[in-house]
């Protein structure tokens, strides 16, 4: 993979990546920070409408920290289909919704314990995302993350990634994509059908064909 890209999609990640801690760390003190995490819902849902879940990539600040500091730690196993079930993905979505919901309500009219409530979430989910991806890998949660979730139903045909008749089924592709999707298998298709592709453009750059592209899009280019 050209280093060039490798080093500006790092650099993107190193941008937002702090918004991690800020509100883990800091929200503790300052429970008003937790609000932030509303941004990120919403800005992720925003994208979805127009590119899929290209949020994740790097402008999320939790899937930039697993992918530039947790990658180091994880075993790098292949992530269990369980994980990507439906049903499964349903039910934490519904249960971390239900969860934050009812705290909410509990803590109406005080800025300070709504704004702890989620500070507490994030805190709990992004722990839990660290444990699961040292035991397989970095991104692990980002299969379970509800926010994901509802991106991955709203980006059917938002900025696919096509697949030409060049691709050889090297699975270079499938090796280095950070979700362990694989494009390759869409080859008769001629388009990505995984609405969990965060558009990150990595399995354009490692493509010793150029078999893969995306668009319109401006990585494209970075490859």
């Amino acid at each position: 993979m050209p280093v060039a890209f490798k080093k500006k999609r790092a650099k993107l990640q190193l941008y937002t990546w702090l918004g991690l801690p800020l509100v883990v760390i800091g929200g503790w003190f300052f429970p008003v920070l937790g609000f932030l995490l509303l941004g990120c819902m919403a800005g992720a849902l925003a994208i979805a409408l127009y590119k899929g879940r290209a949020w994740c990539d790097w402008m999320c600040p939790r899937g930039s920290f697993y992918d530039l500091f947790l990658q180091k730690f994880s075993a790098k196993r292949t992530i269990p289909s369980f994980f990507r079930k439906k049903h499964f993905r349903i039910f934490m979505l519904s249960l971390l919704f239900g969860i934050l919901g009812s705290q909410i309500y509990m803590s109406w009219g005080d800025i300070d314990k709504i704004g702890l409530a989620m500070v507490k979430l994030l805190s709990v989910t992004t722990s839990a995302g660290i444990i699961l991806g040292i035991i397989y890998q970095q991104r692990i949660w980002c299969h379970i993350c509800p926010i994901g979730t509802l991106s991955n139903y709203m980006s059917e045909g938002k900025h696919p990634l096509s697949v030409n008749e060049k691709c050889v089924d090297c699975k270079l592709c499938s090796k280095v994509c950070p979700m362990q999707l694989s494009p390759h298998i869409y080859k008769k298709d001629g388009i990505m059908g995984d609405n969990d592709c965060i558009k990150c453009s990595t399995c354009v750059a490692a493509c010793p064909q150029k078999a893969l592209r995306f668009e319109n899009d401006d990585m494209k280019k970075a490859a």
